[in-house]
C-alpha cells in the first residue's frame, strides 16, 4: 500500500508478548473493516523497557506495508510482556469461594501466583510480601456466611503495608469491615459482587471486570512496563483477557468453542461452552461458561526446557533425528532452521495435550454400596464443535497440521469430557489477530466480529 495520500489510518494494536511484539493495522473501522497488515519484532523486555520491541516492530510494519510515513489515529494495546497480569488469591474454602476466585482471575487475564485458602498464617503472609503481585483478590464466605476469615486476612494483608491494589469479592455482610481495613492503611481497595455468593453458585464476571480496570490503571508499576504509556492511546489490557474478549463476540455466532494459544511462557486454553445436560446432572462443581486457564510450566521459549525434558531429551532426539541438546544450546524466540521447526512443532503438541487436559474436565466412576456412580468434575466440552488454534506456534509452525490433527482427537481412550476424535472442526487464526481484536471489540464491536471471522480459516485434516 501507499501511505494513503497522508491520512492516517483508523488503529494499530500491538500485542506485546514475552517473547514476540506483533503489531497489526487496520481501517475502515465504522462501516467497511479491513485487515492491512502486521509487523513484529523481538520483544525487549529484558532490556527493561518494551518500548524499544514495541517501535522495531511500527518500523517493521511500514515496511511490509511500503509505507515509511505510515500513521494511525489510535494505538491500542495489550501484553504479557514482564510476567503480564500478576495476581494473588486469598479465599476461605479452597474447593469453593478460593476456586471461584482463582476462575475470576484467570478470566481477566492474569497469571496467578499463589493461591491461599482460610485464614492466612505468618508463612503465608512473607510468600506474599516476597511475591508483590500487581493485584491481590481477597474473597471468603458465601453471603451471610463465615465473616472472621475475610476480616482476618484484610488485617493480615493490611498490616503488611504493601502498596498493592485489592479487590475484594466475598460476603457481601464482610464488605463494609474490610474495605474499612484498607482504606484506613491506605492501601487501595475495589469492592465488587462476591464470586461465590451461595453453594454451587459462581459469580465470577463482576469480579473479572474489576481485575481488568484495575489492572489497566496499574499496569505502568510493573517492570518493563512503564514506558508503554508513552506512546499507546487508552488502555493496556492483559493479552490473554484480550483473547478472552474475542471469544466472548464469537462464541454466540459459531457455537461452543475451545482456544488454544501456546506461546513462549505459557499456554493458554480458552472456551465457551455449555456442555451437556446429561454430564450438568453428574457435575460436583460449577463451572463457569466463559472458562480460561493458563499453564506457566508450558512455554516453548522460557518454559521449552521443561517440556523437552517432560519428554526426555534423548527421546526427542531418536524421535526427530536430531540432536536435541545441542539445539537447545541455540534455542531462539522464533525458530530458524528445519531442525529447529521440528524440535518446536513437538513441543507445542506436548504442551497443546498438556493443556487441554488440565483444562477439560473428566467422568469419573465410583462404586458405591448401592452400585456404579458416574461423577464429572471440570469443565465439560463434550459439546464443544469447534477448535481454534492461534498464538505464533499454532498459526506460523510449518507442519502445525499434524499438531492440530492431534489435538483434535486426543480423546481417543474418552476418559475426557472432550469431543470424540474428528467430531471438530479446527480454525486456524491465520493473521494471529484474535488478541489484537479482542482489544479492538471494546470499541468496535461488529467490525471486530467481521476481521474475527475474515482471519478464521478452516484447516483440512485428512
Amino acid at each position: 500500500m501507499t501511505d494513503n495520500a497522508g491520512r492516517p489510518i483508523d488503529a494499530v494494536v500491538a500485542e506485546i508478548g514475552s517473547t514476540t511484539t506483533v503489531v497489526s493495522a487496520f481501517d475502515g473501522l465504522a462501516g467497511n473493516p479491513s485487515f492491512l497488515g502486521q509487523g513484529m519484532a523481538p520483544t525487549t523486555a529484558q532490556h527493561g523497557d518494551v518500548l524499544g520491541g514495541l517501535k522495531a516492530a511500527l518500523e517493521n510494519l511500514k515496511a511490509s506495508l511500503k509505507a515509511p510515513g505510515l500513521s494511525w489515529r489510535t494505538l491500542y494495546a495489550a501484553s504479557s510482556a514482564a510476567g503480564g497480569l500478576s495476581m494473588s488469591v486469598h479465599g476461605l474454602v479452597y474447593e469453593m469461594t478460593a476456586r471461584a476466585a482463582h476462575l475470576a482471575a484467570l478470566g481477566a487475564g492474569a497469571v496467578v501466583r499463589r493461591v491461599t485458602a482460610g485464614k492466612m498464617g505468618l508463612d503465608e503472609l512473607e510468600d506474599l510480601s516476597s511475591l508483590k503481585p500487581n493485584l491481590i483478590l481477597l474473597a471468603g464466605g458465601t453471603d451471610y456466611g463465615d465473616r472472621d476469615t475475610a476480616l482476618h486476612n484484610a488485617r493480615a494483608i493490611a498490616s503488611l503495608g504493601l502498596d498493592i491494589p485489592v479487590i475484594y469479592a466475598g460476603n457481601s455482610q464482610a464488605a463494609p469491615g474490610v474495605a474499612g481495613i484498607f482504606e484506613r492503611a491506605g492501601q487501595p481497595v475495589r469492592v465488587t459482587e462476591n464470586v461465590y455468593p451461595s453453594l454451587d453458585q459462581l459469580n465470577i464476571e463482576p469480579a473479572r471486570r474489576e481485575i481488568q480496570k484495575l489492572f489497566e490503571v496499574h499496569i505502568v508499576k510493573a517492570p518493563g512496563m512503564a514506558r508503554i504509556r508513552e506512546m499507546v492511546d487508552g488502555p493496556v489490557m492483559p493479552t490473554p483477557g484480550a483473547v478472552m474478549e474475542a471469544l466472548r463476540i464469537l462464541q454466540p455466532v459459531i457455537g461452543d468453542v475451545l482456544a488454544v494459544d501456546i506461546g513462549g511462557a505459557t499456554t493458554d486454553v480458552h472456551s465457551g461452552a455449555q456442555g451437556s445436560e446429561a454430564i450438568a446432572l453428574v457435575q460436583t462443581q460449577p463451572e463457569p461458561f466463559f472458562k480460561r486457564t493458563v499453564e506457566g510450566d508450558l512455554g516453548l521459549y522460557i518454559n521449552a526446557a521443561h517440556l523437552a525434558q517432560t519428554i526426555g531429551l534423548e527421546s526427542l532426539s531418536r524421535e526427530l533425528g536430531l540432536n536435541a541438546p545441542g539445539e537447545f544450546d541455540a534455542w531462539q524466540p522464533i525458530p530458524q532452521t528445519p531442525a529447529q521447526f521440528r524440535l518446536a512443532g513437538r513441543l507445542a503438541l506436548e504442551a497443546g495435550r498438556s493443556a487441554i487436559r488440565r483444562h477439560a474436565g473428566t467422568l469419573r466412576q465410583v462404586y458405591l454400596p448401592e452400585g456404579r456412580k458416574s461423577y464429572a468434575t471440570g469443565k465439560d466440552l463434550s459439546e464443544v464443535t469447534t477448535l481454534i488454534a492461534t498464538g505464533g506456534a499454532l498459526t506460523r509452525l510449518p507442519g502445525r497440521g499434524g499438531v492440530l490433527k492431534a489435538l483434535r482427537d486426543m480423546n481417543i481412550a474418552g476418559d475426557m469430557l472432550y469431543p470424540k476424535p474428528q467430531a471438530m472442526r479446527v480454525l486456524v487464526d491465520r493473521y494471529y489477530l484474535m488478541a489484537s481484536l479482542g482489544v479492538l471489540s471494546r470499541g468496535y464491536p461488529e467490525a471486530a466480529l467481521a476481521l474475527l471471522q475474515l482471519s478464521l480459516a478452516e484447516e483440512i485434516l485428512l
